[in-house]
């Protein structure tokens, strides 16, 4: 699940500057209903210029960077992951049956649906979906254990070579399906372009430059009601400073961006319609390390460096202290989201600052301090570069804070501010020593883990693992206790099998987590209304959630 870019971070992330480019009418002008109300939404990013590409399954794509692949492309199910223990609703399938051994799976694709040029959504469509996922890897993120996929009419079958038991509702409510009769033709899915996207949602692209991207409403064809939403209007504003400004301005509608001072900056501006909702799920993020290089593929170090981040620093200076709260479980999970994940082993026990514990730990393994400079034990002086992009200001600021922290210890760091696009790349390919980076969510803390430790997404250096372990870390133990777990028969096994996951993730380190995530959103009410809130937690509010068309499908003109 992406998810970096709400608020300036939020998940980390966000873009900055200047106006809206040319892409029709201006965002404050033109474009009314008879009624005289606006019957446009606008919608941001704060991810920099894009290249086109409306591919929904390459998180590297604009469509997926900045959200609208969802208005295009429908999941079977949709899965709300801020009550990720709810059952996911019908959506593009009427319903999903399930061995008990969640090995199988037999789904009803829902009759009357059609693609955008007018064909017919079949079962047929379904079944070349799941094949190519099965087919190329690269398109494959969560490691599917794709078997035998047959279709019968609107009935699909798909066995697996493993439980889906941890995988089914993320599974099901965030795969776009695609048009058979179309992607036939695609030679290669993972590198070859798609820019006339059809899909089966109730939107078409009708316009795309590198900052703004408009899509407009279909005729008609939708399986359900249109949206009241006639035209969503999306801007991939240069960094958190620009999203911020036009959420401000009221030129931005709907983000999902770090602000700083957001009341100030953002709610004060107009009391009355302006939100932010922030809602927790049961992922991370922090400081992954890339543990195939020198002196950082060693433990004790890793453990050293967890000891000294000041994690309330960056909670208080980098989050604003709203936008991910602190994790204080020495397991990495949330509270209270994980709280009754957490092993016996491990109650109770948090993170704390100890550089004099660090220092004493890293003097035992062969370390040595000299002045203001950390030797390993080759004599080498440890040194590194903390990475994330330049329009990233909250992980910025955190890479700043651990800079510092880890200066206490005597390792030299210095921070890079990268081009997003190369820095999604580089981290999937393993080219980094160290960056902030968030984890997956799902209804179990296995999607968390398995992010950071699994080694079924290990892969060399040089080659993308977009689904994971971008440390490269490389635990058996590790491996097996996440496969444990996803093909435990009770609730019994499950538990054994989390005691040795936590057990690994605690003693090595593999990613120092520092903060919850979330799926939030900053938003305006002056326009539409129907947004998910506190008091109607529907969806996840992301834009770029796979429940943002679902969100928008919720949402009514204001003076309506």
């Amino acid at each position: 699940m992406q998810r970096r870019k709400l608020f300036a971070v939020a998940l980390a992330g966000v873009l900055a500057t200047g106006g809206l480019a040319a892409c029709g009418d201006s965002p404050n002008s033109g474009n009314k209903n008879a009624a005289g109300a606006k019957n446009y939404l606008t919608i941001g990013m704060p991810n920099g210029p894009q290249t086109e590409n409306h591919n929904p399954f390459l998180t590297t794509s604009a469509a997926a960077s900045i959200g609208w692949r969802w208005a295009l492309y429908e999941p079977l199910m949709m899965w709300n992951p801020v009550k990720p223990a709810d059952p996911y609703k019908p959506w593009l399938a009427t319903g999903a049956e399930w061995s008990p051994d969640f090995k199988k799976v037999t789904v009803t694709v829902r009759d009357g649906a059609t693609w955008s040029d007018g064909k017919p959504v079949t079962g047929d469509d379904v079944a070349f979906t799941w094949n190519l996922l099965k087919k190329f890897e690269a398109l494959n993120l969560a490691a599917i254990p794709y078997g035998d996929i047959s279709a019968s009419g609107n009935t699909v079958t798909a066995t697996f070579t493993r439980s889906m038991f941890v995988y089914k509702d993320a599974w099901l409510g965030q795969t776009p399906m695609v048009p058979k009769h179309l992607w036939e033709g695609i030679k290669d899915p993972t590198t070859d372009t798609v820019k006339n996207p059809v899909g089966s949602g109730p939107y078409t692209l009708k316009s795309f430059t590198p900052q703004t991207t408009t899509l407009t409403v279909r005729e008609s064809g939708y399986w359900q009601d249109l949206p009241q939403v006639k035209e969503l209007r999306y801007t991939s504003y240069t960094d958190n400073n620009a999203q911020t400004t036009a959420l401000a301005d009221g030129s931005n509608e709907w983000s999902f961006v770090f602000i700083p001072n957001y009341k100030q900056v953002f709610l004060d501006k107009d009391p009355a319609h302006y939100k932010v909702w922030a809602p927790p799920v049961l992922g991370i993020h922090g400081l992954y390390i890339n543990t195939t290089k020198a002196p950082f593929n060693d433990p004790k170090l890793r453990q050293a460096m967890s000891m000294v981040v000041n994690r309330e620093d960056i909670f208080n200076q980098a989050e604003a202290g709203y936008f991910h709260p602190v994790v204080n479980s020495v397991t990495g999970l949330p509270s209270p989201a994980g709280d009754a994940y957490v092993t016996e082993a491990y109650k109770g026990k948090n993170q704390a600052v100890d550089v004099a514990g660090a220092k004493a730990l890293l003097q035992s393994a062969g370390y040595k301090l000299n002045g203001t400079t950390l030797s390993d034990p080759s004599g080498k002086p440890v040194t590194l570069t903390l990475t994330d992009p330049s329009g990233w200001s909250d992980y910025q600021t955190s890479l700043e804070i651990v800079k510092s922290n880890l200066a206490e210890i005597g390792i030299v760091a210095k921070v890079d501010k990268a081009n997003q696009d190369a820095w999604f790349r580089n981290v999937e390919e393993g080219k980094f020593d160290a960056t902030f980076r968030w984890t997956n969510g799902g209804s179990t803390p296995w999607n968390l883990y398995q992010t950071v430790m699994d080694g079924k997404l290990l892969k060399p250096i040089g080659t993308a693992s977009p689904g994971g372990n971008f440390g490269r870390f490389d635990s058996p133990e590790a491996t097996k206790a996440l496969e444990d777990y996803a093909n435990a028969a009770d609730d019994a096994a499950r538990t054994t099998a989390l005691a040795t996951i936590q057990k690994v993730f605690v003693e090595q380190v593999p990613m120092i987590p520092v903060g919850a995530d979330n799926v939030g959103m900053a938003y305006s009410t002056k326009n539409w209304v129907g947004w998910p809130d506190d008091t109607n937690p529907y969806g996840a509010g992301q834009p770029t959630q796979a429940n943002a068309l679902d969100v928008i499908l919720h949402l009514k003109p204001a003076n309506s």
